[in-house]
């Protein structure tokens, strides 16, 4: 006999519900006006453009890893696949001879940005559902050397110059549209709306709260399940192969949608650049935030951007007060700080900085002691 996961009522939105709303919506709000007044090239907004993609990465990979309790260092992989597709099918085809300089496109239309961009998680989630048949019979670290394993040969073969006609072979890919073509301009030509970086927010928003519907579902739940006991959740009627299928799955399309934010955020697509790095970033974003908190996940993935690009940029170059030297700023030193910095943060919040909760446990006082336990 099969459990139901579902609850016996619908639960109303709380207080603490429509708070956390109610600061989403600002957030948006502040977002939208800030780039109406300051300047577009301020490191600001390139910081939120990359944190918004990172978080709907992140979000994708907690899905798999947090909830679903499956190990898997694939994301690059499937990011790489989601930015190829993308920007394969939305080069405009006035200039797609000029992209592929070198080969003959072997594909002559072009789909509009929001088809391209599910596209994208289509065939990322195509992939992982293949690759899953196999993979997804191993456990824990095995699993994650086989997901690795699978990234690293995806960078191979879109590279590979038979598939040229393709994917450009180890050329790059490029102007296709991006973030900045969805600013309104005028007749001049002159922006008169700027929207290239609320747009990241909406997408990711709109993904993000997907998963969060998902989770929340009886799918979730089952999830929940598997990650916590897999014997018992099979006792209770759970399709193990099914439902981890489906997690794998799901979290590979939402990577391939970010793999397609990426590629409009950068402009220009190489599968050089999807290397393990970037997976083990992504995972580093999820453990900081929190194994199990959506919320944690999209906290930690602005706040690792920020670092990163911006705040601690300055310990890489010389500083002179007067006739002083600083001593040891130099080249790197950034990530030298930045390690002992997330060591501490993993010292002291040993569960993330959100541990399992979301953002309305914080105005839960007694639903927020509970969870921190």
């Amino acid at each position: 006999m099969q459990k139901n996961f579902a609850p016996s009522a619908k639960k109303r939105p709380d207080r603490a519900t429509w708070i956390s709303a109610g600061i989403i919506f600002f957030i948006y709000v502040v977002v939208f006006a800030l780039e109406q007044f300051i300047p577009p090239t301020t490191m600001l907004f390139t910081v939120l453009k990359k944190g918004a993609t990172y978080a709907l990465v992140a979000v994708s990979m907690n899905l798999l890893n947090g909830f679903t309790g499956l190990f898997s260092l694939g994301q690059a992989g499937f990011m790489l696949i989601g930015a190829y597709v993308y920007a394969i099918f939305s080069i405009p085809g006035e200039v797609r001879a000029r992209v592929y300089q070198y080969f003959t496109p072997a594909i002559n239309f072009t789909l509009p940005v929001i088809p391209a961009m599910i596209l994208a998680g289509l065939v990322a989630a195509l992939f992982a559902f293949l690759i899953g048949l196999p993979v997804l019979r191993l456990k824990s670290d095995y699993l994650a050397i086989a997901t690795l394993g699978f990234a690293e040969i995806v960078r191979a073969i879109f590279q590979w110059k038979k598939l040229g006609p393709v994917t450009n072979g180890s050329n790059m890919l490029k102007d296709y549209p991006t973030f900045n073509d969805f600013n309104i301009v005028n007749a001049e030509g002159k922006v008169v709306l700027y929207l290239s970086t609320l747009l990241p927010f909406v997408i990711a928003g709109v993904c993000i709260g997907i998963i969060m519907l998902l989770i929340n579902s009886t799918y979730g739940r089952s999830f929940k399940a598997i990650r916590d006991d897999e014997v018992a959740a099979e006792a209770m009627g759970v399709n193990l192969a099914r439902h981890k299928q489906l997690a794998f799955a799901i979290s590979s399309f939402f990577a391939g949608v970010g793999g397609a934010m990426l590629a409009m955020f950068t402009n220009t697509v190489q599968a050089k650049g999807f290397t393990s790095a970037m997976t083990y970033e992504i995972l580093l974003i999820v453990v900081l935030g929190g194994i199990g908190s959506v919320s944690g996940s999209c906290i930690s993935a602005f706040l690792f951007v920020a670092c990163s690009e911006w705040w601690l940029r300055f310990l890489d170059q010389k500083q002179v007060i007067g006739t002083f030297e600083v001593p040891l700023l130099r080249n790197g030193f950034r990530l030298v700080v930045f390690s002992v910095i997330i060591m501490v943060v993993v010292l002291f919040y040993r569960q993330g900085m959100m541990g399992m909760r979301e953002l309305p446990d914080l105005f839960r006082k007694k639903r927020g002691k509970e969870a921190a336990k």
